[in-house]
């Protein structure tokens, strides 16, 4: 069944990503700053990151060629029918396909693959900031660099089609506006960042710590949304696993699961809750936060715990924390996720769809998502595949 014949509109889909160029975190870095930012080097004769001074294991070969293919881990994720090593799923590998990189070879792929547009974000770019967190000032030096690449490579909005996410690091509230700013002036409809507390000169602090203020401001005048995208939030394992993040599986002949596998959730629940715990919606009414790529699981108990909260610390609330949280925050589920039990809690107009294409964890390709919407109404598919995140790609001028 071809599920795409059967719409009768052109989906958007809120979660694409490009693989970066072998120069994405040096073209524009000085070079005197290279050394505290990433470097390349070779071991054994591949070619490895680091950053700030540490072999970046993240992933086992950041040149991207050749690559798993799309959605290469799809059968892992919906169950493993077939019992196969997910090792084994990834040993069919092709040479890196153009629109990994190319704008123009993503514009006309995303026309094939029957989409109208795309945001885009990156592939290791949401992953170094945890390494450098202790240096302030190299994370900024490598994101102001790192965020001139992505507009020059693919461009905040290209042919009203590719809508790349430039990524911002609170690390610096001045440096946060500035760059928030040059996304604005660039023309950005989206800009994302990690799920994390914030690494300050100060130590960590609080995404919604006063201090921050100036650039939640300018966020909510703006009226774009702000995307937390799953990535390194530097969450610990307490023990049960390995540290460190990992998208790959090793270089053992079987792959054990641990725990690890759920910090992308802990911390977007993390996140999310901190958001509404400090009343942020309310300080600043006009925020729109889009959760991509961080599941859904945590949803029935934030929404056991915001009313907990609110009853526990009578008047801390002007407004009601869990109604704002619906009113403000969109959640695009894992494809593998429930999303009649997202619909259900959330409310259809606040679900998003995102396929993670071409991550080896999404799908072959974006519109096999189609059937996992079969039993929503067609008014709600088209919430979902197309209607929601449109309204969100209009900025909301107070």
């Amino acid at each position: 069944m071809d599920e795409m014949d059967e719409l009768s509109f052109v989906p958007f889909d809120c979660d694409n990503h490009y693989y970066e160029a072998e120069d994405a975190f040096t073209r524009y870095v000085p070079k005197e700053w290279q050394r505290r930012c990433v470097q390349w080097c070779d071991i054994q004769g591949r070619k490895h990151h680091i950053v700030g001074g540490q072999i970046s294991t993240a992933v086992a070969n950041p040149t991207w060629d050749p690559i798993a293919k799309p959605g290469a881990l799809h059968d892992y994720f919906r169950g493993n029918p077939t019992g196969r090593s997910p090792l084994e799923m990834l040993k069919d590998r092709e040479r890196l396909p153009e629109e990994y990189m190319d704008r123009d070879a993503r514009v006309k792929k995303i026309s094939e693959q029957g989409l109208q547009g795309v945001w885009l974000f990156p592939t290791l770019g949401v992953l170094y900031e945890e390494l450098l967190k202790e240096d302030v000032e190299a994370v900024k030096v490598l994101f102001r660099a790192f965020n001139k690449w992505v507009l020059e490579d693919w461009g905040c909005n290209y042919k009203d089609t590719i809508y790349a996410a430039p990524y911002i690091t609170l690390c610096d509230v001045d440096f946060a506006v500035e760059e928030l700013q040059t996304a604005l002036d660039n023309g950005a409809r989206v800009v994302c960042l990690r799920p994390a507390a914030v690494w300050t000169e100060d130590g960590p602090k609080s995404p919604a710590d006063k201090m921050f203020d100036p650039f939640w401001s300018l966020l909510d005048e703006a009226g774009i949304p702000l995307v937390i995208h799953a990535g390194d939030s530097g969450y610990s394992s307490q023990g049960y696993a390995d540290d460190g993040f990992g998208a790959n599986f090793g270089s053992g002949p079987t792959y054990m699961p641990s725990i690890k596998a759920f910090n992308i959730e802990r911390a977007a629940l993390d996140w999310l809750m901190t958001m509404s715990l400090q009343k942020m919606y309310e300080r600043f009414p006009n925020l729109r936060i889009v959760s991509v790529e961080n599941g859904s699981s945590f949803l029935p108990d934030l929404f056991r715990k915001l009313p907990q909260q609110k009853n526990k610390l009578m008047g801390w609330f002007k407004e009601d924390p869990l109604e704002l949280f619906k009113k403000h925050v969109w959640i695009n589920p894992f494809w593998e996720d429930d999303p009649y039990e997202v619909a259900e809690i959330m409310g259809t107009d606040r679900v998003v769809f995102g396929s993670d294409w071409p991550h080896i964890e999404g799908m072959p390709t974006p519109l096999d998502y189609v059937v996992e919407l079969k039993d929503f109404s067609k008014e709600d598919q088209k919430k979902i595949l197309l209607d929601n995140i449109i309204s969100l790609n209009e900025p909301n001028i107070r």
